[in-house]
């Protein structure tokens, strides 16, 4: 049963977790606070893959006190042997005599093995508090776990009236700066920045973190994909030559649905990874790109694409979450849209969404919108 101070300790545990927001893919954020006689005697977080759990970071600091204190831990303990040893075994040998957990793993390498173990071991454990921010913080985990393909953002910037770029093309810039900085903090966060070939040829972007999140040590620069069917990415694209300080991060994956050997040459001479995932139809297969890049260890991906590719993933079902930057104008009705879903015949095959989070950036405004179940075209 859980007690008032629980909800005090797990929240500070979130806020730890929160601080690897950019840094600990393909891992989740895990926070952990050791307390003692009311008192905390340790925290830490995971701060990069492949080093140190967050439960690892608390009872380094706590030291012999860890004996007899209470664990609060944003996702269940590890219980099995990777980058680094199980968590669990730790807290069992620290000598923690609770262990008070947000969220089970949904890892099926633990999926409540950890739990198991320290309940084996004598331990009082308690799951469930806070759940829903837990899971929350980590719901490209979480997806990439029990859906075998990562959390799917799509960013658009719009007018008023739902244009994102006049009929020529054009759509630079409708949102103001403020809005270009904030999507910084959406690039940095994903593992992925995904577009189609129709975007990179009008508009030849770079997909890269340009600035330095709060609270990261290092801009971290995440996987730049290109939906390309037919191979027609120019071999001056910017993208396919990395600017300065984005040369470690000569990370671009491309997928086609062609197999011109010549082209792919080409295109890979020039270090970008090619992947070939045709559909029926001769276009790229878009669930099979998700499952490619959870296969990649991608929790969180982000859509920055135009009405075409937009619409062929809200079709599909495979968008989770909407984030609009709105600006206060107006493009008319000859203004490109949102996204191309066809004619809706019955008000049956609109896509509803919920509100998740509103407010100014600047002068535009942002609506996050999360994609209702059972949504179809």
């Amino acid at each position: 049963m859980f007690i008032e101070a629980d909800s005090e300790w797990m929240a500070r545990a979130l806020r730890l977790a929160e601080r690897g927001l950019y840094t600990t893919s393909p891992n989740p954020r895990v926070g952990c606070v050791l307390v003692k006689d009311g008192k905390i005697i340790g925290q830490g977080w995971h701060q990069v893959a492949g080093e140190a759990h967050a439960e690892v970071h608390a009872l380094r600091e706590a030291k012999e006190a860890a004996h007899g204190a209470t664990a609060y831990v944003t996702l269940e303990p590890c219980s099995h042997h990777g980058r680094t040893p199980p968590c669990a075994d730790a807290l069992i040998s620290a000598g923690v005599e609770r262990v008070v957990v947000a969220v089970q793993d949904p890892n099926p390498h633990v999926a409540g093995a950890g739990i198991a173990r320290l309940r084996a071991a004598g331990i009082e454990v308690e799951v469930g508090l806070m759940e829903s921010a837990a899971r929350e913080l980590n719901n490209g985990f979480f997806s990439r776990m029990t859906l075998n393909r990562p959390w799917l953002r799509s960013k658009i910037a719009m007018s008023v009236d739902g244009g994102t770029a006049l009929q020529n093309g054009a759509s630079q810039w409708i949102t103001s700066a403020d809005s270009r900085r904030d999507v910084q903090h959406w690039r940095a966060r994903s593992c992925a920045v995904l577009t189609g070939i129709d975007t990179l040829l009008e508009d030849d972007p770079q997909l890269n973190v340009r600035v330095a999140s709060e609270g990261s040590p290092r801009i971290r620069q995440p996987l730049r994909v290109v939906l390309d069917s037919k191979l027609r990415i120019p071999l001056t694209a910017k993208i396919l030559h990395p600017v300065s300080f984005d040369k470690e991060a000569g990370n671009v994956l491309i997928y086609t649905a062609t197999h011109d050997v010549e082209k792919i040459a080409a295109v890979q001479k020039l270090g970008a990874q090619i992947v070939v995932l045709p559909d029926a139809t001769g276009r790229v297969d878009l669930l099979a790109t998700l499952h490619d890049l959870a296969a990649r260890g991608c929790n969180e991906v982000l859509l920055e694409a135009g009405s075409v590719l937009n619409g062929a993933f809200l079709r599909a079902g495979l968008v989770d979450e909407l984030i609009l930057y709105i600006a206060p104008q107006l493009l008319g009705d000859m203004a490109r849209g949102v996204a191309q879903l066809g004619e809706l015949t019955t008000l049956d095959q609109r896509i509803n969404l919920e509100w998740r989070d509103v407010r100014n950036v600047g002068k535009d405004l942002r609506v996050i919108a999360r994609l209702q179940k059972g949504n179809h075209v």
